[in-house]
């Protein structure tokens, strides 16, 4: 694939684990139109491609995602209300809504920065692996504005109310060690192994049952908007389909043998 193609993106035929990874190294990988559709245009492959079992995302160079392109949002300025409202609805929150669809595991690798508009799409993301030295900033704030594509929602769901609101008014950048501490990110690691931990989470995870993997995560994002009853009725349903899979009974024989086997004096 063409290296100045604002999304790289790979498959290991072998793993099933894809890699996307935000290529404009030169603007710390912030996104513009056409990245956003690119990006959009790789998921849409994820969803539909039943081999790829996961996907990482990370970022070229020395950053994830330095949030919105600068000259974009300077464009803003000559916008209208409606077309600036547009912007997000038609190229930022599909992003967020397809990788909420995607029922396969979404794993960020944050092997650089990352801010405002950045980091919340590797909030959008099922998990976090970053570098310990990364900088991590809802900088929203610093232009008078507030989070447009979804931190408000992800980040008091990983990190509490009250914490979520001081990283928001303030600004404050966090490294990805701090962010291990208070729940922001799932494993902080020695700085430029990020994306090696990523792409080794997700192939062990690949390597699972796959309908399971899919039906955990769709009980999970779905039960965060039910109630307990509810959440009940559907995984029963859940169950009563994976208990019908060759994965289960296959699993359920090889036990038994294991336990009627032998065991040595």
């Amino acid at each position: 694939m063409d290296d100045k193609d604002p999304i790289l993106f790979e498959v290991d035929a072998q793993s099933g684990v894809a890699t996307l990874t935000l290529n404009r190294p030169e603007r710390f990988n912030a996104f513009n139109r056409p990245m956003l559709l690119r990006w959009r245009e790789c998921l849409d492959r994820v969803e539909r491609d039943r081999a790829i079992r996961a996907l990482v995302v990370t970022g070229a160079g020395r950053a994830f995602c330095a949030g919105g392109e600068m000259d974009e949002l300077e464009s803003f300025l000559e916008a209208s209300s409606e077309d600036r409202k547009g912007f997000l609805w038609d190229c930022v929150h599909p992003i967020a809504l397809t990788l909420e669809r995607i029922d396969r595991p979404v794993i960020a690798a944050l092997n650089g920065t990352a801010r405002g508009a950045g980091l919340d799409m590797a909030l959008m993301c099922d998990i976090r692996i970053a570098d310990r030295g990364v900088l991590l900033a809802e900088s929203y704030i610093a232009m008078g504005l507030m989070p447009g594509d979804g931190g408000s929602w992800f980040l008091p769901r990983l990190v509490g109310v009250p914490k979520a609101l001081e990283l928001l008014w303030t600004g404050d950048a966090i490294t990805g060690e701090e962010a291990e501490r208070i729940g922001l990110v799932n494993r902080a690691v020695a700085d430029g192994q990020a994306l090696a931990e990523a792409r080794g989470l997700a192939a062990r995870i690949a390597r699972q049952p796959e309908a399971a993997i899919r039906f955990t995560k769709r009980a999970v994002q779905q039960g965060m908007r039910m109630d307990l009853r509810a959440h009940l009725d559907m995984v029963s349903s859940h169950m009563a389909v994976l208990e019908d899979m060759p994965d289960f009974a296959d699993r359920v024989r090889a036990f038994k043998a294991r336990r009627q086997a032998p065991r040595g004096g």
